[in-house]
């Protein structure tokens, strides 16, 4: 009976910077421990699902992480098929680029879609064997990479289906066809994407709206029920969509924004016996950089906190936690960011976001009832409703002075 086992991962986003800070220390461990997993649990192949880097022109070191770990798993490792798709921040030319060597060393790496000399989508070169240990063909990947507008063709004009949607569902019926009629008895049919699905769980802050944004999320049923497995990209968070276990996001191995630190961070060790998904195993991604977030009703509160803080004082530079604040401000408080950085002097730590929540009504000049000309309001006025947009109250008389010692300088002036 053919067995394999599939790692399946997605969203690497090398050469991402958060807020300003490089993140390559921490790409450099994640493929280190992953070359240590594909050793240790003796894996057969390893899908890469789209946006392995964060930009259409990655720097140099991502560069250099991505090859040093294509040709180090592949001399520790010469048995291992690999499958790299590209996602919707590759550049799908450049990393199609090295396709001649890195199809030499056993590594398939589809950025665009296969056309024939007719002009026509060619599905065959989509389709790659993936070997058990004894070297049999076990699996057909049908290698999809992420589709733009561009590769669906003319729309039905008849249709009064969502034109998008449904130039998808031809591609990747014909895609699966491919694939399907070359799978033998025992083989899987697995199944890549890089897209947005629909009732994906987004992470708001680090993930693009794609194909024509969620608005034309993809129905989990464009993918055949006898698929075993479909190996997605694109959404940060590890899920299975639609209610099919065997259709799944395998989620970054990273946090790729402050608001993703509180979920794991993981990639899908998938095992497959006769052709079939036999079991599958979330595998928790260590973290190599920590993140604080601290939400505090005050500015005392928040400073608070800050000092009871405890942080580890041998970590190397480049493995300090990340920090983020966001402090409720009723009144202005100009010298916040100071204070917050006096506490966390000298501290192992770094400061990547400062936040604050204002307790303002938030209405504009224009918002007010009644309706108000505003050449007809005195500048004192304007001030004071500007400054209950942000904050409660009215200003202290200390920042009303300031006010007007500002407008008469201005009036001077001019």
């Amino acid at each position: 009976m053919r067995s394999l086992r599939l790692l399946h991962t997605a969203d690497w986003h090398l050469g991402q910077t958060l807020h300003g800070i490089p993140r390559d220390a921490e790409h450099e461990r994640f493929l280190d421990w992953l070359l240590d997993r594909i050793g240790e649990l003796r894996v057969d192949a390893l899908v890469i699902a789209g946006d392995v880097f964060d930009g259409q022109n990655p720097p140099i070191p991502a560069l250099a992480l991505f090859y040093r770990f294509i040709a180090r798993a592949k001399v520790l490792h010469p048995r291992l098929d690999i499958v790299v798709v590209a996602g919707n921040h590759d550049s799908a030319s450049r990393l199609e680029a090295p396709s001649p060597l890195m199809t030499e060393m056993g590594v398939r790496v589809v950025g665009t879609l296969p056309i024939s000399a007719g002009g026509l989508f060619d599905p065959s070169p989509l389709v790659v064997p993936l070997h058990d240990a004894d070297g049999e063909i076990a699996a057909r990947c049908v290698a999809m990479p992420y589709l733009r507008p561009s590769d669906l063709g003319p729309a039905d004009e008849e249709d009064d289906t969502d034109p998008l949607v449904e130039g998808v569902r031809r591609l990747y019926e014909r895609a699966w066809t491919g694939g399907r009629a070359l799978c033998r008895a025992g083989e899987a049919l697995i199944l890549t994407g890089h897209c947005y699905m629909r009732g994906g769980a987004l992470s708001e802050l680090s993930e693009r709206k794609i194909l024509g944004g969620n608005l034309h999320a993809l129905p989990v049923d464009i993918f055949p029920d006898d698929a075993a497995y479909v190996a997605l990209g694109h959404l940060h968070r590890a899920q299975a969509v639609g209610g099919r276990e065997a259709v799944r996001y395998s989620g970054s191995p990273l946090p790729l924004a402050l608001d993703e630190e509180p979920y794991p961070h993981q990639v899908v060790l998938a095992e497959f016996a006769a052709g079939r998904l036999v079991g599958h195993e979330a595998l928790r991604v260590p973290r190599h950089v920590a993140i604080h977030r601290i939400v505090a009703e005050t500015p005392e509160a928040a400073l608070e906190r800050l000092k009871r803080l405890a942080f580890d004082e041998t970590l190397a530079r480049d493995a300090w936690p990340f920090l983020e604040v966001t402090v409720t401000l009723p009144e202005p408080r100009p010298a916040l960011r100071d204070e917050v950085e006096a506490v966390l002097a000298g501290r192992p730590v770094r400061l990547l976001k400062l936040g604050v929540r204002l307790t303002g009504s938030g209405q504009t000049l224009a918002d007010g009832t009644p309706p108000t000309d505003l050449a007809s309001l005195e500048p004192e006025e304007v001030f004071r409703r500007l400054y209950r947009r942000s904050h409660d109250g009215d200003p202290d008389l200390e920042l009303v002075a300031a006010f007007h010692e500002l407008l008469t300088s201005v009036q001077e002036a001019a």
